[in-house]
């Protein structure tokens, strides 16, 4: 099954299925981005919108993509705001945003399902206005290191959904090659993952100088 496949299978409950990955992923967003006030914030691969809420009261505007038909659907359903455009994207190819007008793009639980992180860090510093930032939280490379990836449950199957590796060193040095400096990089466990590797990544960039192309 192709990863847009799966997750619009999925859609319809995953909101409602037991995952650890998604509730800590909202906790730590919630956790790292609160405190700012933004103008335009570019949301990528939103999914049913779990953090998009968020988003809308700490920015005037959001602009939320997904290549999930069915993810977008829900979000649209749950999460009726004047601030918040949905659209569909495929977020390998350019982006449906304009250069340099972002203050803060958002990308959680999305990467390890592209191969090409180099596409992404590009698509985001082309994006992002100077000293905007790029908020990413992601599968920690320890737990794809043991096999973990997203997967859902159907009548007793489990779907298993496609993704690949990336190491802590694949983020930092995309990141470089764009413009975008460090600000900080955390590691994050659930209550449930005692004596467990973390379970997610999250780093915070700057964006301080052009971006190389």
């Amino acid at each position: 099954m192709s990863i847009q496949g799966a997750y619009n299978q999925w859609s319809t409950t995953y909101d409602a299925d037991r995952n650890l990955t998604r509730d800590l992923d909202a906790e730590v967003t919630r956790d790292s981005l609160d405190g700012l006030r933004c103008q335009v914030i570019l949301e990528i691969g939103c999914g049913t919108g779990k953090n998009t809420a968020l988003l809308a009261k700490i920015g005037r505007q959001v602009h939320a993509l997904d290549f999930s038909d069915g993810m977008l659907a829900q979000a649209r359903e749950k999460l009726r705001l004047a601030n918040v455009t949905f659209t569909v994207a495929d977020l390998t190819r350019r982006w449906p945003v304009d250069d340099q007008t972002v203050d803060l793009v958002t990308c959680n639980l999305v990467l390890e399902h592209i191969r090409d992180l180099s596409f992404i860090f590009a698509e985001a510093a082309r994006a992002l206005a100077k000293g905007g930032r790029f908020f990413i939280c992601e599968l920690h490379p320890f737990r794809q290191y043991q096999g973990t990836t997203a997967r859902f449950k159907r009548a007793q199957i489990t779907t298993e959904i496609p993704a690949f590796v990336h190491h802590l060193s694949d983020f930092t040095t995309a990141a470089g090659s764009q413009g975008l400096a460090l600000l900080s990089i955390r590691e994050w466990w659930h209550a449930e993952d005692q004596n467990k590797p973390p379970r997610l990544l999250s780093l915070m960039l700057e964006k301080r100088c052009p971006s190389v192309s």
